[in-house]
């Protein structure tokens, strides 16, 4: 999970599969690096696991506002997409 103001990665959670309980897992380590703040929007794209249930209702507990890009627009979506774009080039492509 990446902060859009400060651009800090604040929470991560690795796994084979990119499903719900990664991105929920993900978003718990996040919320206690940073005190469980509320009114948190976390923004995402129309993936299945940021559209489950569990995901959904994990916000609502802890009083996040959910924002979800427009289907196919990745320009919505542009710092997450700029960061991926620079891990995988000094990660993978090196």
């Amino acid at each position: 999970m990446l902060d859009l103001f400060s651009r800090r990665i604040v929470g991560w959670q690795t796994s084979h599969r990119i499903d719900r309980q990664l991105v929920c897992d993900a978003f718990h380590y996040a919320m206690a690096r940073q005190g469980y703040p509320t009114g948190v929007m976390v923004h995402s794209d129309q993936g299945s696991q940021y559209c489950s249930r569990d995901f959904r209702t994990l916000l609502l507990t802890n009083n996040c506002i959910q924002s979800m890009s427009r289907r196919g627009n990745c320009w919505d979506n542009a710092v997450t997409e700029s960061f991926f774009h620079t891990l995988k080039g000094h990660v993978v492509h090196d």
